[in-house]
């Protein structure tokens, strides 16, 4: 229907595939910081990219992830010329082929 919203939906995963995620992206890590960079490796190894999503109604394309000197996770999305830069915890879905990374680092970066 023209002028509602597309319905976005998240990986379901449980509690225990959320937990191993988290420890094979966090194992050998000391301080935030190193799990951070753990889960930046994940994803960057392990989600399909690029692939196109919907940021704020308009077709994007993600071509791949970023750590930004604050060490937060961010999607580069592209729209022909312009090119814009968001929390990979604000991406929406559908998701990609590897997305439960997303997931696992959302559910740890929230502090579950």
């Amino acid at each position: 229907m023209p002028g509602r919203p597309k319905k976005t939906t998240r990986p379901s995963l449980s509690k225990r595939r959320l937990a191993a995620l988290i420890e094979e992206a966090t194992v050998d890590c000391h301080d935030e910081s190193e799990a951070v960079t753990g889960f930046l490796t994940m994803i960057e190894e392990r989600l399909a990219a690029p692939f196109a999503t919907v940021v704020l109604g308009v077709d994007v394309t993600v071509t791949g992830v970023e750590l930004t000197e604050l060490e937060e996770i961010i999607a580069v999305c592209v729209r022909g010329k312009q090119r814009q830069r968001i929390p990979i915890c604000d991406l929406p879905s559908p998701p990609p082929s590897g997305a439960e990374w997303i997931e696992a680092y959302r559910h740890w970066a929230a502090g579950a």
